[in-house]
């Protein structure tokens, strides 16, 4: 799928790469749109683990670094994530497919993105109720970090936009800045 796109990929050459036969691969997914929502299920757990990780890091340490700092190693981890060309590609194939697989759509956003926010707003009530932060809704406040620290890679690598790392880390540092600014208790 991800050197394919969906249309182009075949269960046989799915087999043929994966070594075994067509039968293996049916027995273990009923047809090419299972296969498809295995794979997005591998990249979303693989996305998700960093961000879990460290929002757990966070709690169970938190006077370990600045909150900045804490943003800042988050943000990278995620944009690193978000780069990957493997990421790109499942993403890009799923842009394309959201139509004839709403379901899927659905499943990214929910399991993908929607886990993703609501990890974070657990770290944001529990830096709320430490006195650290001041927001009024932790999942708006999640997502707005998402956003702002995801959002411009995305739009550049869905299309395929060469990345500027210097601007990216800029971008990052103000993105983090402003944010954690914005959020501190008055």
């Amino acid at each position: 799928f991800m050197e394919r796109g969906f249309d182009a990929t075949t269960i046989d050459a799915v087999a043929e790469e994966a070594r075994v036969s067509k039968l293996t691969v049916y027995s273990r997914y009923t047809d090419k749109r299972g296969l498809f929502e295995a794979a997005l299920r591998r990249e979303i757990e693989r996305w998700m683990a960093p961000l879990s990780h460290g929002v757990e890091e966070r709690r169970n340490n938190p006077s370990n670094g600045s909150l900045e700092n804490w943003f800042l190693n988050i943000g990278r981890q995620v944009q690193e994530i978000g780069i990957r060309p493997e990421v790109i590609a499942i993403m890009r194939t799923l842009s394309f497919q959201a139509a004839n697989f709403p379901d899927l759509a659905r499943l990214a956003h929910e399991e993908g993105w929607g886990r993703a926010v609501a990890t974070l707003a657990r770290l944001f009530d529990h830096l709320i109720e430490q006195g650290l932060v001041r927001v009024p809704d932790s999942m708006v406040a999640a997502e707005t970090f998402l956003n702002i620290v995801v959002g411009p890679l995305t739009r550049l690598t869905m299309f395929g936009i060469p990345i500027d790392e210097k601007y990216r880390e800029r971008q990052l540092r103000l993105a983090v800045k402003l944010f954690v600014n914005g959020i501190k208790p008055v």
